[in-house]
């Protein structure tokens, strides 16, 4: 199954979503399994983004399904990345 790297940027709002309710960070990670692909990893992490994910998806239809929704809501950017394992990578050249 391809795996994608979702970066992560919280909105003001989202920040204040995550404030008063931590717990949400694992509601949206079921709304994803409910989107048809599985968070395989997750972080938070400092810098330019908050949450690095690390989803499996059927395709890359499903990916972009699951990006305009969350981003829709208006609580984080997202930039989604396609990974391929190195292995893979090293087949192709």
């Amino acid at each position: 199954m391809p795996t994608f790297i979702m970066l992560s940027k919280l909105t003001p709002e989202g920040v204040q979503t995550i404030k008063s309710n931590p717990q949400r960070i694992k509601e949206v990670n079921a709304e994803i399994e409910a989107l048809g692909a599985t968070v395989t990893a997750q972080w938070a992490v400092l810098g330019r983004y908050d949450f690095v994910n690390i989803i499996e998806a059927p395709d890359e239809t499903t990916m972009a399904r699951i990006s305009l929704e969350l981003g829709s809501r208006g609580t984080a950017s997202y930039e989604t990345l396609s990974g391929i394992p190195v292995d893979d990578f090293i087949a192709s050249i």
